[in-house]
């Protein structure tokens, strides 16, 4: 390792969590630390919810899927697009209904408080296993950064980023998301210009030899049986349908991301800075893909061995390819985009910890905001120390990427199964939504583990059961909802 690169690494190291950290002193009610003060621009939202969106499984994930296959992860991206639409138009208006600090409010509301502790447990078993994979994922390139274990290398990114998200909030969060998004975007359009040069020809020379291979092909419209349509990942229709449902599930039911919506001023900003992330997240799977693709050419006309780990293969071109000081720099971008995930991952378990779980059954939930104020730190700690030790079983789950998306996509079925129950009927109530709720993430649970279809399709699957659970239950037992009229929450 170069003195530059690693003075780069430290500088930046430093210089992020001073940023983050100033923010602590502007932290005073909940609504600071939770919401911060809801006065962060639509614009530092957006690029907040793009760094949540895409983190280091993006940054070294996505390159790999191109680097083995081709750029049909895309179609996945244009279902991103379509589930925005909805959000916007179907879960904003309602949780724009009086200030709200989690999404599970929402829930509370329409079905009642059991139904909220229900899926705020959800989300938080949720977030702490696929966080764990993300921990995991920033741990390769610290380890190659560093040459230290896995161990030595979660503690040193867990450490830096629970100093600045304990003390500075989501205010922190957003600031640091927004800069940290700058630097690692700018770090890959970087590598990508090192690389065409370092590839006769260019990008010239990569389309004529990735295009032929069909590794620059975007839509799959190959149909085929049945059963083998549904485990191939990223067909059209897996992609558009199952992106849609993935990405309404993660940015309208889950609190890492419906805590930056409702950090906005008002719900048109949140609906502006929601719809206009969709560029910049479109922009950056692109750039991956073309780097991954690149990489492909540049292995194979230089007769170069793949790495084991195709995950690590960015990475390591960074790290063995670019001139001192530009990779610490690039590392230092890819180092950006796991800290600014994981301390809005930090923030959001908080959050539901004390607003969903813990508030709502303490016997002084009246104290002042002070008292709980300490209660969101402290959670915010004991959250680090759950992530270090899933990250640790996260080295046996496979490819980075998929694996973090395959878990959540568990969950998500019913998380979005339940919100759809009460944002689009009136008369299913708390029991039929528990059982549709169960019977969602039952059914889940067998097809993750007892089925070989492609986890595009679980968010699909996972929600229609748990919707039409919830609806069967609600006529067989003529169960009505109970929550008055004044706080339904159908659009």
């Amino acid at each position: 390792m170069h003195r530059l690169d690693f003075a780069v690494i430290l500088i930046y190291l430093a210089g992020i969590t001073w940023f983050g950290a100033s923010f602590g002193g502007s932290q005073r009610t909940l609504r600071d630390y939770l919401l911060g003060g809801k006065t962060a621009p639509w614009w530092a939202i957006a690029l907040s919810i793009v760094s949540a969106e895409t983190s280091t499984l993006t940054v070294i994930g996505t390159p790999a899927l191109a680097f083995r296959g081709d750029f049909s992860f895309l179609q996945v991206v244009f279902g991103y697009l379509l589930a925005r639409i909805v959000i916007c138009v179907l879960f904003l208006p309602a949780y724009f209904r009086g200030e709200m600090f989690t999404a599970y409010e929402l829930i509370r509301r329409r079905f009642g408080e059991r139904l909220r502790r229900v899926t705020a447990i959800e989300f938080l078993a949720l977030r702490a296993l696929a966080e764990g994979v993300r921990v995991f994922a920033i741990s390769i390139v610290v380890s190659i950064i560093l040459g230290s274990g896995v161990g030595v290398s979660i503690a040193v990114i867990l450490c830096l980023t629970l100093f600045y998200t304990y003390e500075g909030g989501l205010a922190a969060v957003i600031w640091t998301d927004v800069a940290q998004m700058l630097l690692y975007v700018f770090g890959a359009a970087l590598s990508l210009w090192i690389v065409l040069h370092q590839i006769p020809g260019g990008w010239t020379h990569v389309a004529e030899i990735a295009g032929p291979m069909g590794k620059l092909r975007v839509f799959d419209f190959r149909f085929g049986p049945v059963h083998e349509y549904f485990q191939r990942p990223y067909s059209f229709l897996a992609g558009i349908v199952g992106g849609c449902f993935l990405t309404t599930a993660s940015h309208g039911t889950e609190q890492l991301m419906v805590q930056r919506l409702l950090a906005a001023r008002d719900r048109a900003s949140s609906q502006t800075a929601l719809m206009a992330s969709w560029i910049v997240v479109a922009v950056q799977f692109t750039l991956f893909l073309v780097m991954g693709a690149c990489l492909f050419v540049l292995y194979r006309e230089q007769g170069r061995t793949a790495p084991a780990s195709t995950d690590s293969v960015y990475p390591l071109f960074v790290w063995q390819s670019l001139p001192a000081g530009l990779a610490g720099l690039v590392m230092a971008a890819i180092l950006a985009a796991a800290m600014s995930n994981l301390s809005a991952a930090l923030n959001s378990l908080a959050s539901t910890s004390i607003m969903d779980l813990w508030r709502p059954l303490a016997a002084h939930a009246d104290r002042d905001d002070g008292f709980w104020l300490r209660r969101a730190r402290f959670a915010t700690l004991a959250w680090g120390a759950i992530l270090a030790g899933v990250a640790l079983l996260a080295r046996h789950w496979g490819s980075v990427l998929e694996a973090g998306l395959s878990i959540a996509s568990i969950v998500y079925g019913s998380l979005l199964g339940v919100f759809l129950l009460g944002l689009l009927t009136r008369n299913a109530g708390e029991t039929a939504a528990i059982c549709g709720t169960a019977a969602g993430l039952g059914v889940m649970l067998y097809v993750r583990f007892a089925t070989s279809i492609a986890f595009t399709w679980y968010v699909v699957i996972g929600s229609a059961v748990t919707f039409a659970t919830g609806l069967a239950v609600s006529a067989m037992i003529g169960e009505r909802s109970r929550v008055p009229q004044r706080e339904n929450v159908r659009p």
